[in-house]
């Protein structure tokens, strides 16, 4: 039997950080992942999906993790239910993570602070090694390492 799942998308609110009785750390957030189809509209559709992550996992994903962060969650599929004060049998399927990635930096305050807005900047007093105006870069085979 397999249940294994792999997500890429973007939170829709702060992932919200508890700890059990026993004192392990459990955080769940929803993702949305869009369809890699569009509707009649021509309109892309999003799914939205409970995630739950434990551990460090957890408290990483609670420090890092805002509204609108792009992450990857890979885990497995999990079903369980159980009875609402009114006595309703209530369904829910989740995805339990094993792992969660950060697939871009942490936002700043208010700021977005993109990897194309860091990798722009350069240290004071140093120019870009790696810069080359789109020349051609002058190097023997002998330097390269493959």
């Amino acid at each position: 039997m397999i249940n294994r799942v792999v997500l890429v998308g973007r939170l829709t609110k702060d992932p919200e950080l508890k700890y059990t009785p026993s004192g392990q750390a459990v955080a769940t957030f929803t993702l949305a992942v869009n369809r890699t189809f569009t509707n009649q509209q021509g309109e892309r559709e999003a799914d939205f999906l409970n995630i739950v992550v434990w551990r460090k996992q957890a408290e990483n994903a609670a420090n890092f993790l805002n509204k609108g962060s792009l992450a990857g969650v890979e885990g497995r599929l999990q079903s369980r239910s159980y009875e609402d004060q009114s006595g309703k049998r209530i369904f829910v399927t989740e995805v339990v993570a094993d792992s969660v990635q950060f697939l871009e930096p942490k936002k700043q305050g208010n700021e977005s602070s993109s990897y194309s807005q860091k990798r722009n900047q350069s240290p004071a007093g140093n120019d870009d090694p790696f810069k080359n105006d789109g020349q051609p870069i002058d190097i023997s085979d002998e330097d390269l390492p493959f």
